[in-house]
């Protein structure tokens, strides 16, 4: 069968306008899901000096129980949205429910700033009520985010795209940082640089505000995504309308030369009658584990063990930053928050963001195999670094320029590699009907994943006989330290054994190596196909959710 030739298009399209400004629609999401993760630092700090005072000679600390439960559920939500949301984008179509991750991003901020009350229980609960919902919202974000982008960009592109939307966390931890900082100073001087235990009564005023002021950039992008047509490749493959798809995606890129395209597309389709349905299957058939289970086992693993430590790093900030900054018992709450979010802000800019930046740069490149190998080769040589002379040196040199800069060094491999491609691959290996499904999947992996180590983490690096107030004993920083960077290195591990490459390959193509692997294996197969080309006709097959239709 002759090639769709909006797809042929597609991928040969040169870069233009509107993918940029997709980049930046798509990418609010992630920016709301990085403000949301490392605001809640400072934040924490304030709610602690407001609601945990005592009145006694030391400035109140929220426990750690409470800030392991307001980061727990908001990655607890995120698993579900990535699930729930992922099926939906497959089933409904990515356009239709990408508003409403969005809009539920929105009001979920707003609402985690205001409470019911301002009882420290009735607030505490109503804040971690807001935030599990807007990591729902959030969870939802990834796989509908990534998948969008990666069906509107060209393939000799398409990496550097999806992981310019990614980026947008580095810009989303800036933000918070900037606003936290704004935040705190305007409070100090308004309230005439209070006494360190000295707690404002508008302090309970100043977390919100931080909280809720991540909203407004997602508000500001709501038009422009439900004024964004439905891709090409869900209309044409899954809704099986290609004349719809021909004219949507001509709305918003131009000199693509579609006209002759539509017309050739509409002949072709009144000169033939509505094929014949072909054999279907579903996610969770055999079919589908034999044709796509090792990718889907790839791509949530390696999400799943990155999370682990990247997350546990994010949490290990505390320890880097304590040593730079005057003891809390000597500064009030603005300026403790301030100090925090200004360390958040150094780290973005020395290392997150040149990470993504790199990241961009050598995705298509280099391609997605070797960066994700490469990022977690690094971590694990930067996290061991940081682990072998820890107890003997570093815990006494945390003021060491050594130190940050291996820290930082941390996050930089994470951004460049892992934290990255784990985002791309899942957008690109499956099917049309499934990639939004496989993405939340592994998505929600990876949600798991942070976890168990932002949670494990408080525990596990606490010393045995030397616990701070609140925690458990645990096996101590230096070996928590070694922990993870062995689980670097399974990543590693695992991404030589199962993933594959895909740079600068159509998602028919991707998709159709699949499939005839499948066929070279000896699996009856009547839907396997010979060319990118018959792949993309192959795609016409009956959608496991929708009814076979054509439309003309």
């Amino acid at each position: 069968m002759a090639p769709i030739g909006v797809l042929t298009a597609l991928d040969q399209a040169r870069t233009q306008y509107y993918h940029f400004k997709a980049i930046v629609i798509a990418g609010m999401g992630l920016f709301t899901d990085s403000y949301d993760l490392f605001c809640i630092a400072p934040v924490m700090k304030i709610v602690g000096r407001v609601y945990y005072s005592d009145g006694g000679a030391r400035p109140g600390v929220t426990p750690p129980a409470v800030v392991s439960a307001t980061v727990g559920v908001a990655l607890l939500g995120a698993v579900i949205g990535n699930v729930v949301f992922g099926a939906l984008g497959d089933r409904v179509g990515r356009r239709r429910v990408y508003g409403a991750c969005l809009l539920l991003m929105v009001c979920s901020s707003v609402g985690s700033g205001f409470s019911v009350c301002r009882t420290r229980r009735c607030a505490l609960a109503s804040l971690c009520f807001f935030r599990f919902l807007l990591g729902v919202g959030v969870g939802g974000d990834y796989p509908l985010s990534a998948t969008i982008m990666s069906e509107f960009a060209n393939r000799r592109t398409r990496g550097a795209f999806i992981a310019a939307v990614f980026s947008m966390q580095g810009f989303g931890i800036l933000a918070s940082s900037a606003v936290t900082m704004a935040v705190a100073a305007a409070f100090d001087h308004y309230t005439g640089y209070p006494a360190p235990l000295d707690t404002p009564e508008c302090a309970d005023l100043a977390w919100r505000i931080i909280l809720m002021a991540g909203a407004v950039p997602a508000a500001l992008t709501y038009y422009w995504r439900m004024s964004m047509p439905e891709t090409a490749r869900y209309t044409a493959l899954v809704e099986r309308d290609v004349v719809k798809a021909t004219n949507d995606i001509g709305r918003v890129l131009a000199d693509l030369d579609l006209g002759a395209v539509a017309e050739e597309e509409v002949a072709a389709a009144l000169s033939r009658p509505p094929p014949p349905p072909r054999p279907s299957y579903g996610l969770l058939s055999r079919r589908f584990v034999r044709q796509h289970g090792r990718d889907l086992f790839a791509c949530a693993a390696a999400w799943f063990l990155l999370d682990i430590p990247y997350y546990s790093s994010t949490l290990f900030q505390s320890q880097i930053y304590r040593p730079l900054f005057p003891a809390p018992g000597l500064i009030n709450a603005f300026q403790e928050a301030f100090n925090v979010a200004k360390f958040q802000a150094v780290i973005a800019v020395a290392s997150t963001i040149p990470g993504y930046f790199v990241a961009v740069l050598l995705i298509d490149r280099v391609g997605r195999r070797r960066l994700q190998m490469a990022g977690f080769l690094l971590m694990a040589v930067f996290l061991f670094a940081l682990a072998g002379p820890y107890d003997g040196y570093w815990r006494d040199h945390g003021a060491h320029a050594g130190y940050i800069v291996l820290y930082s060094l941390t996050f930089f491999s994470a951004n460049l590699g892992p934290n990255t491609t784990t985002f791309i691959l899942p957008a690109e290996l499956f099917p049309a009907r499934f990639r939004s499904t496989c993405h939340g999947l592994s998505g929600a992996a990876g949600k798991l994943g942070a976890l168990v180590g932002s949670i494990g983490f408080l525990w596990a690096s606490q010393q045995k006989d030397g616990a701070a107030a609140g925690h458990l004993p645990g096996i101590g920083m230096m070996y928590a330290l070694f922990v993870l960077g062995g689980i670097c290195l399974l990543g590693l591990a695992l991404t030589y054994v199962f993933t594959p490459e895909t740079m600068m390959r159509s998602l028919e193509e991707n998709e159709s190596d699949r499939a005839q692997t499948q066929v070279g294996d000896g699996g009856s197969d009547t839907e396997a196909a010979k060319s990118p080309a018959s792949m993309a006709s192959s795609h016409l097959s009956m959608s496991p959710i929708l009814p076979a239709r054509v439309s003309v």
